[in-house]
């Protein structure tokens, strides 16, 4: 089936910079923590929105659904048309591709739309109306995770919203590679990372995290798992930590929105 062209998308070309398993803490993520929503889905599609110039994460974004949601199905959007002509050969059973941006082409409402490194090379007036637009695309029960991620996938930070917005913000390393918590901060979102500023919740955040990683250092003898999850563990009595061990140990923490929200003005 040939992708479908739309003649107005909304949006702007981005670099489309891509690599083969980059997204791979995102989808993890996802699976874990919306699966079953997937799998009570009577049309569990998930948009791949901006997924570059190779359909790379597209593809393994329908791999790591359906080991959770075996009937799951994934939409890659993308705003430049060569690129989705290119990806054509890799449509299959439960994968298309369509032209379009932020209005997100589809007939239905998706279950899920995940944002890569896509919002980062926008300006942050920006953001708020884009989050309200794909949150405006989203069924009900649905997920949006928009973030930004290193080239390889060894840092992330993105933001989880659901059709009445902002609900969380995750952390995500490959424990190995990290000095320090803070070492986090290049990766923010685009909402967040010019308010990595004295003043503003996430860097008193980021703050307390490299003192909880410091005064956690025994625990290194132990591994650098052993170590986050101390920190993290001591980060909970100031902070709302949403999730529990399972998830600490893969390098992550999830921390309501709210607690981290820009400060107005």
């Amino acid at each position: 089936m040939a992708p479908r062209i739309s003649s107005r998308p909304v949006g702007s070309v981005t670099r489309g910079t891509t690599n083969p398993n980059r997204l791979r803490r995102m989808d993890r993520w996802i699976a874990a923590v919306h699966g079953a929503e997937l799998r009570r889905s009577a049309d569990p599609v998930a948009v791949d929105l901006g997924y570059g110039a190779s359909p790379w994460t597209a593809v393994e974004l329908l791999l790591r659904l359906r080991t959770v949601a075996p009937h799951a199905r994934v939409v890659g959007v993308e705003i430049d048309p060569a690129r989705v002509a290119a990806a054509g050969p890799y449509e299959r059973e439960g994968l298309s591709f369509r032209h379009g941006g932020f209005e997100v082409p589809l007939p239905g409402r998706p279950a899920l739309i995940r944002a890569a490194n896509v919002l980062r090379q926008y300006d942050e007036e920006q953001v708020a109306a884009v989050w309200e637009r794909l949150c405006g695309r989203l069924a009900p029960g649905g997920l949006l995770v928009e973030g930004t991620c290193d080239e390889i996938g060894r840092r992330h930070v993105w933001v989880a919203l659901g059709p009445e917005g902002p609900r969380t913000v995750t952390f995500a390393t490959r424990l190995g590679s990290l000095e320090r918590p803070s070492d986090l901060a290049e990766r923010l979102p685009k909402a967040l990372i010019h308010r990595n500023v004295p003043g503003e919740p996430v860097h008193a955040f980021l703050r307390d995290f490299d003192r909880a990683w410091a005064a956690a250092a025994p625990y290194a003898s132990y591994g650098a798992r052993q170590r986050w999850i101390r920190a993290v563990r001591d980060l909970t009595a100031d902070w709302p930590v949403l999730d529990g061990t399972s998830r600490w140990r893969q390098g992550e923490v999830t921390v309501r929105w709210g607690a981290l929200a820009p400060r107005v003005g």
